[in-house]
């Protein structure tokens, strides 16, 4: 039995990586430079030979298992197509099948078959037999494939397990019971349903999303994130628990059960175990097979306050210090909704937070309490509307105004007024970028006389996906698109391969090659050409062109920068910027 072990053990031990070399070298699958550059890699990084040959690109996934397969003569398994029962997936831990880079996925008799990355890992193999008892067979798959089935398999676990516990997890702080209808009601605080809808919101703070939908459709049910800007889903309820689980957050968000033919918006308040506090902004929709709920999160935590660390280039940076510090005027920040403007805005007021200073903001919803500043909820419904504030405001004494958004012309004149009789005023508008800006305003009625004297600086910004710190490597991006989406040769040929960087994808990243955002501004002083160009009725490309002239960059420009500073990629700019017309 002893001798028969033995045997068995040493038919993983490490074959000479020169061998898979020669095979590639003999098939002619790789040149003998690209080997050279592989195995320099591997040393250098510590990674397997077929890690690195897979990362730089010179072997894709499927010939590498093919060749492992046949080095090691073990067979090859297409994990895609399996589906591995769950109490395989518990035999074997998840952290050991992270560290060895495998997954179990079938129990034959008192033989565990394993797919493994690396079928040479004999370390791997006798750890499994010591944890499990059993013999091990080992099949080989692609590090891609294995780690799509860890994903799958073992985050079906966790939600489990979360699930047990969520309870203890969460702690729901009700400001106040309704009175409405029973039936949704005692649905809707079923054990199963109340722990569902914690999970969603739970895995959505540490998936760190910043929106989660709540879709019905006619046949189906859905829940996606938001997560860096871009929307994944999430899971599929089942329908059978549709009006539970809306109802079941309307409740939470102190809304009316029975109203389902109107839009609602609420507010959700949660504590965590870990003492941490997280809002959620909740919006009820009615749709056509039934009611679509959107929340945003608020999470205080992740509130970034340093405009150092918010995307700004240092010239930039200086540009807005210097017009939000002025004695009075006004500063709009602008774009579509979602473009981190609140946080702009806030950072700015943190930063002119001085017990000096008399600071009232007008917002709607208020999404950050902030200490030493006197923040006013909207409420359209009983006539307090950013007008009606902005009035009361000029009679509290203040030094800083914010006005949430600029939405009609008596928001914007009372707005004007005030940065013309000695205060700063801040505020946000919804158009494409800076330059527009001024046309907007002029389409409300404001005379172009008190637009040039009231403006410091207009700031327009886009958020574009970060690309992930873990797995971002050099890269050359192709120098035609580069060129066409507005990069001078000089500047690619300075930075292609070198400071330009791609996400390859990773665990942490979800495989998607970006984490996290940052920001691209666009910022544009009133200089007295520009004032020139407004009173003398320019149109906004000729204005803008007038900015450019004046040094201001465009987001265009700055995606570009982002990109040759290897922080987003060339397909993120063109896919959050307009190409600047020539």
């Amino acid at each position: 039995m002893a001798k028969e072990r033995r045997r068995t053990t040493s038919q993983f031990l490490p074959v000479p990586t020169r061998k898979m070399g020669d095979m590639l070298l003999r098939e002619k699958v790789v040149s003998p430079e690209q080997l050279r550059n592989a195995t320099e890699q591997a040393q250098r990084t510590g990674e397997r030979l077929h890690d690195s040959l897979s990362n730089l690109g010179y072997v894709d996934g499927t010939q590498l298992v093919d060749f492992l397969s046949r080095q090691y003569q073990v067979p090859s398994i297409d994990l895609a197509t399996v589906d591995i029962p769950e109490d395989i997936v518990k035999l074997v831990p998840r952290e050991v099948c992270e560290r060895h880079d495998l997954i179990p996925v079938a129990l034959h008799g008192s033989t565990l078959v394993v797919a493994m990355v690396d079928p040479g890992n004999y370390h791997a193999v006798d750890d499994l037999k010591f944890l499990t008892g059993l013999n091990i067979e080992v099949v080989v798959s692609s590090s891609e494939d294995v780690q799509r089935a860890r994903d799958r398999f073992y985050g079906q676990q966790d939600q489990l397990a979360l699930l047990d516990d969520m309870n203890e997890q969460i702690e729901f702080l009700q400001e106040e019971d309704e009175e409405d209808s029973e039936d949704l009601r005692n649905s809707s605080e079923e054990a199963p349903v109340v722990r569902l809808v914690n999970l969603i919101l739970v895995d959505a703070i540490r998936r760190q999303a910043s929106d989660i939908h709540v879709e019905s459709y006619e046949k189906s049910f859905r829940v996606r994130y938001r997560m860096d800007g871009v929307l994944h889903e999430i899971m599929r309820p089942p329908m059978k628990l549709r009006s539970a689980i809306v109802s079941r957050l309307k409740i939470m968000s102190s809304l009316d059960i029975a109203e389902r033919r109107l839009p609602q918006d609420g507010r959700i308040k949660l504590k965590l175990a870990d003492g941490k506090e997280c809002d959620f902004r909740v919006s009820v929709l009615p749709t056509l097979f039934g009611e679509k709920v959107v929340l945003r999160l608020l999470d205080k935590s992740n509130l970034q306050l340093d405009m150092t660390k918010l995307g700004f280039d240092a010239v930039e940076l200086a540009k807005f210090k210097k017009a939000i510090h002025q004695p009075f005027g006004m500063v709009l920040v602008t774009g579509p909704t979602g473009s981190g403007k609140t946080t702009t805005l806030y950072s700015a007021l943190a930063d002119l937070n001085k017990i000096s200073e008399n600071l009232s903001t007008a917002e709607d919803p208020v999404e950050f309490n902030l200490d030493g500043i006197n923040q006013v909820q909207m409420h359209e419904g009983i006539g307090l509307n950013f007008a009606s504030v902005l009035r009361s405001f000029l009679r509290q004494d203040p030094d800083i105004i914010l006005v949430g958004e600029i939405r009609d012309f008596e928001t914007a004149e009372i707005g004007i007024k005030a940065a013309l009789t000695g205060h700063l005023v801040l505020s946000t508008l919804h158009t494409n970028s800076a330059p527009a800006t001024i046309n907007r305003l002029l389409n409300m009625g404001v005379e172009p006389f008190m637009v040039t004297a009231a403006l410091n600086l207009i700031a327009a910004q886009r958020l574009a996906r970060r690309l992930c710190k873990e797995c971002k490597q050099p890269h050359a991006y192709e120098k035609q698109g580069c060129i066409d989406a507005g990069m001078t040769e000089d500047e690619y040929t300075e930075a292609a391969g070198k400071t330009q960087m791609k996400g390859a994808g990773c665990r942490v990243c979800g495989d998607t090659g970006y984490k996290g955002r940052v920001a691209l501004y666009e910022i544009m002083p009133f200089s007295d050409a520009l004032k020139d160009a407004v009173l003398q009725g320019y149109s906004a490309n000729e204005l803008k062109r007038v900015a450019v002239e004046d040094g201001m960059q465009t987001l265009r420009r700055a995606g570009l920068a982002k990109i040759n500073q290897g922080l987003t990629s060339l397909e993120e700019v063109i896919r959050v910027t307009r190409a600047d017309t020539k």
